[in-house]
């Protein structure tokens, strides 16, 4: 009798931690658990500081292992109101900073045409593209300006920016330009990498750094734009 106790309350317990809801119906299901992170306490970080229009694209994070983090050398993505995201977390901020991320490329949808519209955070984005350029010019990592002015991702130039110039060296050399040098890859990840840096609290550097930016994401984040 006890070990059949035992044995369904294992199983109740793995039933659990495979497949939760949260308060606000949004669907966390894992193909593989996470370690040593505590999932529940983390996303209900992020739904208790986002209103709730900005998670009203996603309604499932799946953890698990998918062969586009192989193919396209990344540990998260969103697709069609669901984020896949990677089992293997560092910590509970590792998971935080994923999680935003994509829930930022979420919104792309919703809002893509009141982000990018009035092209005030392309132009933005191509003067610091510019600039970018000219400081890896004279640093004496050069590249072909139609890299620079191209604002989608391009893999050839991100393997540019990651094998020759390396992304530790970006980082110093963009300092006040960019937030961060995966910023700098093409204007969608501009838009997410701001939204990450908002809701991580860096806010006053944002503003200084990004204004454009800054601004467009005060009109998403109070649903007025």
């Amino acid at each position: 009798m006890l070990m059949n106790y035992l044995k369904e309350k294992q199983l109740r317990l793995s039933e659990k931690v495979m497949d939760f809801y949260t308060p606000t119906g949004l669907h966390v299901y894992f193909q593989h658990p996470v370690e040593n992170v505590d999932v529940e306490k983390v996303i209900s970080k992020i739904e208790s500081i986002m209103p709730p229009h900005m998670l009203s694209e996603i309604e499932m994070i799946i953890f698990g292992w998918f062969d586009e983090f192989g193919e396209r050398s990344i540990n998260a993505f969103y697709n069609d109101n669901a984020i896949y995201i990677s089992y293997l977390q560092d910590d509970e901020e590792d998971l935080f900073d994923d999680l935003v991320h994509e829930i930022s490329h979420s919104l792309e949808e919703a809002y893509g045409y009141q982000i990018y519209a009035d092209e005030k955070i392309k132009k933005e984005f191509l003067r610091k593209r510019r600039y970018l350029h000219d400081i890896l010019w004279e640093a004496g990592y050069k590249a072909p300006m139609s890299f620079f002015q191209d604002i989608e991702f391009n893999e050839e130039f991100d393997i540019f920016l990651h094998q020759k110039v390396g992304y530790d060296k970006l980082a110093s050399l963009i300092s006040g330009i960019f937030v961060s040098a995966y910023a700098a890859t093409s204007l969608r990840e501009y838009f997410a990498n701001g939204f990450e840096e908002y809701f991580l609290g860096n806010k006053r550097n944002l503003a200084s750094t990004c204004p454009e930016l800054y601004n467009k994401l005060i009109g998403v984040i109070l649903d007025d734009i």
